[in-house]
């Protein structure tokens, strides 16, 4: 039998159970503590036995929290969690989740944060932060150890505007990848990145299916686990599954390609036969992709650089945002703009210029008068 008491302006419900009775408190009103209470008879009927709180891991904590709230979201951003779980693990290998205090995870992130970029502590944090906010609901805990935690780091992070090349790096990049294409495949991969701006596990998902030469499309909706080479998986979320509209020069390219090479058990493009992965690796792009670019004597950037430089060009050259978001397969717009506020801004002030100078061209009242 449960029993409710106000306690200033929220109530709590005691449920009567062994070896000792279970409460939590913090309800807005009885009604919702009755419907709690109810849940947790439930349960005791049933014979599930009440949680432990004396019991529970951290890590454990969390990756059954993950099981639960995230089993729905996509492969890419499950992986992120799984990191995330694998840092608590070694961090907090036998640290049980009511034990941690506020001092411990401040000290815990400070250290992260010397070897990682800010943005990684901060989806770290965020990780973390949400299912802390769930162990609390469940009272499991009831100190918020992440509330005020200070997000620092000792690694700096480039800033999105030195991970591109400009236009003119851009062409000749381009040009000098076209006179390397028959060294291997992946000077393909680099074409098709710069003149398509796909993620890298687009790119190695491909297969010639995808290629529609009629129209001069590709269609985007899959990518392959290029980290461990078991297959496809799914995109990284919905608006990426999308079709765009390709140059005629690289289509022509990959169309000649494809009469050269032989077919695979996947259909895949850019295989690497001896290679446990099955595909190109990142690694390999990458390393030929720094060569080309120090030939050039370009300051390089990395295949993920040269998506960006893909939307940083579409932009300076004055391609809506909207259309530039729905081809990079962003989630939203907000994405788009949280990446290329640089250009966004750059593209702004020049826009003030021109409708200054707009007006100031046009005929003078009195002039229009007369």
């Amino acid at each position: 039998m449960a029993s409710f008491q106000k306690r200033g302006k929220t109530w709590q419900y005691c449920v009567s159970a062994k070896p000792k009775p279970i409460r939590k408190g913090g309800f807005k009103t009885k009604k919702e503590a009755q419907v709690a209470a109810a849940e947790v008879e439930a349960k005791l009927n049933k014979g599930v036995a009440p949680v432990d709180k004396k019991n529970i891991l951290f890590h454990e904590y969390f990756k059954s929290w993950v099981d639960v709230y995230k089993g729905d979201i996509e492969d890419i951003t499950l992986k992120s969690y799984h990191t995330t779980y694998q840092t608590i693990t070694e961090n907090f290998p036998r640290k049980y989740i009511h034990e941690i205090s506020k001092r411990e995870y401040q000290k815990f992130l400070n250290d992260f944060g010397s070897k990682h970029a800010k943005q990684t502590v901060r989806k770290l944090n965020t990780h973390i932060r949400a299912c802390v906010q769930e162990a609390i609901e469940e009272g499991i805990i009831q100190i918020d150890f992440t509330r005020k935690a200070k997000i620092v780091s000792k690694v700096e992070s480039k800033r999105p505007e030195e991970k591109h090349l400009n236009y003119s790096e851009s062409r000749l990049l381009l040009n000098e990848l076209y006179v390397r294409k028959e060294r291997s495949i992946g000077y393909y991969l680099l074409i098709l990145a710069l003149t398509s701006g796909m993620r890298f596990a687009e790119l190695v998902g491909l297969t010639k299916n995808d290629f529609d030469f009629e129209s001069n499309e590709i269609t985007i909706n899959k990518t392959w686990d290029y980290k461990t080479g078991k297959g496809f998986t799914s995109t990284k979320n919905d608006p990426s599954n999308r079709v765009i509209k390709m140059d005629s020069k690289t289509m022509s390219l990959f169309k000649s390609l494809f009469e050269r090479i032989p077919d695979n058990e996947h259909g895949l493009i850019f295989i690497s036969p001896n290679n446990p992965r099955k595909v190109l690796t990142n690694e390999f792009v990458n390393k030929i992709l720094r060569k080309t670019l120090n030939d050039l004597k370009i300051e390089p950037v990395t295949i993920h650089g040269l998506r960006h430089t893909h939307a940083s060009i579409l932009l300076y050259k004055k391609i809506s945002i909207y259309y530039v978001s729905e081809r990079l397969g962003h989630a939203s717009i907000d994405t788009t703009l949280k990446y290329y506020a640089h250009v966004v801004k750059e593209l702004r002030e020049e826009d003030t210029q021109n409708t200054l100078e707009l007006f100031e061209q046009m005929p003078s009242l009195e002039k229009a008068i007369a």
